[in-house]
C-alpha cells in the first residue's frame, strides 16, 4: 500500500458574518497517497475550493484535522504551519501567478528563496526543475515572450522546487486550449508517477478524469463515494 501523503478527516468549514451561518464543508474525509492523481469535481459553490485551501494550510477547518505528509497539523498559526506548507506543498493556480518582471529561472528561484534556498543551490535547482517540465531551453523568458502552456510549465516547475510531496491544482488547465491541456495533464500524470507525488487536481474539466486515478465529487459539502477513472 502507498504511503498517504495527504488526508481529511471528519474536515468541516462554517463561515459566520453577522447572523448568517453558512456550513461549506460537512464532514470530510480523504486521502492522497504518494504517486496518485485524484481528480476532485462539483459545481461552483460545492465546497471544493474551501477543501483545497483546508488542505493546502491556507485556511483553517472549523473542525476536523488534516495530515500532510504523515504530519498532522497541530498549530493553524506560526511559523511551524508556514515551514510545513513551504517544505510539504506545491501549488498551480489557474491564472498562472508568475512575476512579469522575471524570468522563467527567477520565477522559479523566487519560489526556492521562500523555501529557504538560496544563490547557487537555488539556481541549480530552479534550472533543474525547469528541464525536467521541458523548458530547459526557455530559462531567460519573460512570461509575456511564452504561450499560456509554457506559461503553466513555470507554474508547474515552480510547485516542484524543494521537492514537495504534494501538489495541489486548482483549475491547471482552464486557460488551456484543449491540446495544450492535454500535454500539461500528461506532465502530471508523469510527474506523479516516476517522483511519487500525490497530486490532488480541482477541476471542471472532463479530461482530467484521462490521467486521474480516481475521481472524487462534492456535493453541497459532502464527498460523493469516488470512482476510478475511466
Amino acid at each position: 500500500m502507498k504511503q498517504t501523503v495527504l488526508e481529511a478527516t471528519e474536515v468541516a468549514k462554517v463561515f459566520e458574518e453577522g447572523s448568517q451561518r453558512v456550513e461549506v464543508l460537512k464532514g470530510v474525509s480523504m486521502r492522497v497517497a504518494a504517486g496518485e492523481v485524484v481528480a476532485l469535481e462539483g459545481p461552483s459553490g460545492s465546497g471544493k475550493t474551501t477543501l483545497l485551501s483546508i488542505l493546502g494550510c491556507i485556511l483553517t477547518p472549523t473542525s476536523g484535522q488534516v495530515s500532510v505528509a504523515g504530519q498532522p497539523v497541530v498549530s493553524w498559526d506560526g511559523a511551524g504551519l508556514r515551514e510545513l506548507r513551504r517544505r510539504s506543498i506545491g501549488f498551480v493556480f489557474q491564472q498562472y501567478n508568475l512575476f512579469p518582471a522575471l524570468t522563467a529561472l527567477e520565477n522559479v528561484e523566487y519560489a526556492l528563496n521562500v523555501r529557504g534556498i538560496r544563490g547557487r543551490a537555488a539556481a541549480t535547482e530552479a534550472e533543474r526543475a525547469l528541464a525536467r517540465v521541458g523548458l530547459g531551453d526557455r530559462l531567460g523568458f519573460l512570461p509575456r515572450d511564452l504561450s499560456g502552456g509554457q506559461k503553466q510549465r513555470v507554474a508547474i516547475a515552480r510547485a516542484l522546487a524543494g521537492n514537495p510531496s504534494v501538489i495541489l491544482a486548482d483549475e491547471p488547465t482552464a486557460n488551456l486550449d484543449t491540446a495544450i491541456g492535454t500535454q500539461v495533464l500528461e506532465l502530471f500524470r508523469h510527474l506523479a508517477r516516476t517522483e511519487s507525488k500525490g497530486l490532488l487536481i480541482v477541476t471542471h474539466d472532463p479530461k482530467v478524469r484521462t490521467v486521474a486515478d480516481r475521481v472524487v465529487g462534492i456535493r453541497d459539502g459532502r464527498l460523493m463515494p469516488a470512482t476510478l477513472a475511466a
